[in-house]
């Protein structure tokens, strides 16, 4: 019998890129990973520049969409932007690499709720 499932979520998981990519290779510890999250009521979520960063000539587009259908994609706002603008900064980065991955994480971590992930976020 299935549980039910709460109205509340426990938290949020955010796939960068790559957990994405390795999701859809069926990767057995990121499956592994986002199963327990969504049995748990986290979640899982994805940017929408995710999805753009992660395609990959190994990965067919159908299995990519099916693997899309099961996450919240969130969108990518000129406020979202600022503020990962801010983030770099006060973290003294620049660059396309730490762009993509704050900009990805701001767009999905405006959205979050409160929780143990944020939480665990910063402890790293």
């Amino acid at each position: 019998m299935a549980r039910a499932r709460s109205r509340l979520s426990a938290g949020t998981v955010v796939l960068d890129c790559e957990g994405l990519a390795k999701w859809c290779e069926a990767d057995q510890r990121v499956t592994a990973f986002v199963r327990e999250a969504q049995d748990n009521d986290f979640r899982v979520v994805v940017s929408a520049m995710t999805p753009i960063e992660a395609q990959d000539i190994r990965i067919k587009s159908d299995r990519l969409r099916w693997y899309l259908s099961r996450l919240k994609i969130e969108p990518v706002t000129e406020d979202i932007s600022s503020r990962a603008i801010e983030l770099l900064r006060d973290a003294r980065l620049h660059g396309h690499k730490y762009a993509i991955k704050r900009r990805g994480r701001t767009a999905v971590g405006s959205r979050a709720p409160r929780g143990r992930w944020r939480e665990r976020r910063r402890r790293r």
